[in-house]
């Protein structure tokens, strides 16, 4: 990390939440550089400390700590007086605070702007919940696997025979946590000029319907429905899919004519360069049958090894790995994505390291606190 720290060191950050889409963001955070304040049930706290099969102990485990890496842990019960005394003290003292409870939850909890404004009136407050807070599903508990279903995700996703698919992970709580951190990161810079604090929202389905992207244009304004195409394949550019070589598989994206024109060469194959059914990405995608079966005798006769090594930076390919494969593999390692932090029950524990860079240098991580290690150097020792 370079002399000057980390970037938002200095910040303040309180946090309601549990399983995924508020964790995810306020992790960033919180490896950033804030100092991010998880405030949990004194009763077990967040729910996901419990998720096996990997536990670390009591009220800890694997599936947790990927989630809240370098959070700080107090309990409060937020609904007895002194609970809430003592959260409206640490409001006083904070830049923001985040939450990812049901819509109507904020305000009847009293952790909206709204609520807090009188404390402090810079503070940001960040709202992710599952359907938003103005509707009427405000009241509706939600997950990710539920949006990528309602979105249209999972009838984009696999074979066209095969069942409509989710994404192997969750993938719309990820991506519902950093919408919401820029949202407040964006917010909190006004306020520091301002004065002025507001309240932040984002939900589950918005952010799962926002991943449409170009499909969802091409249906609003063409009326095409897209369908699922075969082997992970673009839908309008080809080749862009997976290839079965000698010894698994191969991800080849030829997003341009030019890389069209290299992997023919490398394949040895100039008699496609002419081939009346190839001439260009829009047309190979119509033809995408017959371009698979001319491409696929030629990869099986070498492995994905073999093939990556032609390729050598000629055209986009990659190797398709299983988890164990992609986690141990030469370059994972050579990027420093796998990292470890201390803890206390684990000794070393093995993480992915935060994909930011700052001056060249991966941010430095930790463990997140034990259920409610920091309620006294946060709260005080009680008197």
């Amino acid at each position: 990390m370079s002399i000057n720290g980390k970037p938002l060191e200095g910040i303040r950050v309180l946090t309601l939440e549990q399983f995924g889409a508020g964790p995810y963001g306020t992790m960033f955070l919180a490896e950033l550089g804030a100092e991010v304040i998880k405030i949990e049930a004194p009763q077990g706290g967040d729910p996901s400390r419990q998720v096996g099969p990997y536990k670390l102990g009591q009220d800890d485990s694997e599936y947790f700590q990927a989630w809240n890496l370098g959070k700080r842990s107090v309990t409060l019960d937020m609904k007895s007086e002194e609970g809430r005394r003592q959260f409206e003290a640490l409001v006083k003292g904070a830049d923001c605070v985040v939450n990812n409870m049901r819509g109507t939850q904020p305000s009847k909890l009293g952790i909206d702007y709204e609520s807090l404004k009188h404390l402090k009136p810079s503070i940001v407050c960040l709202h992710i919940s599952a359907y938003g807070r103005d509707n009427e599903r405000k009241d509706w508990p939600g997950y990710d696997f539920l949006m990528q279903a309602e979105a249209g995700l999972m009838e984009l996703t696999g074979e066209p025979d095969g069942p409509p698919t989710r994404v192997g992970v969750s993938m719309i709580d990820s991506m519902s946590g950093l919408t919401g951190i820029v949202g407040l990161l964006s917010c909190l810079l006004r306020a520091r000029t301002t004065g002025k604090g507001c309240d932040v929202d984002t939900c589950l389905y918005d952010v799962a319907m926002h991943q449409l992207t170009y499909p969802g244009l091409w249906y609003l304004n063409e009326g095409d429905v897209s369908p699922r195409v075969p082997r992970s394949a673009h839908l309008s550019l080809a080749p862009v899919q997976t290839f079965p070589t000698k010894d698994g598989w191969i991800f080849i994206m030829c997003m341009t004519q030019k890389f069209w024109l290299n992997l023919c060469e490398v394949m040895g194959r100039a008699d496609l360069v002419t081939d009346p059914r190839f001439p260009d990405p829009n047309t190979r995608a119509k033809n995408r049958a017959a371009m698979s079966a001319e491409l696929d005798v030629t990869f099986r006769t070498r492995t994905t090894a073999e093939w990556l090594a032609s390729m050598n930076g000629l055209l986009p390919a990659a190797p398709v790995y299983r988890l164990d494969q992609a986690l141990d593999s030469s370059f994972a390692r050579e990027t420093g994505m796998v990292s470890a932090v201390p803890h206390p029950v684990k000794g070393d524990l093995r993480v992915l390291a935060n994909p930011l860079r700052i001056d060249g240098e991966r941010l430095v991580q930790a463990a997140c606190s034990p259920l409610g290690a920091d309620n006294d150097s946060v709260l005080g020792k009680p008197s």
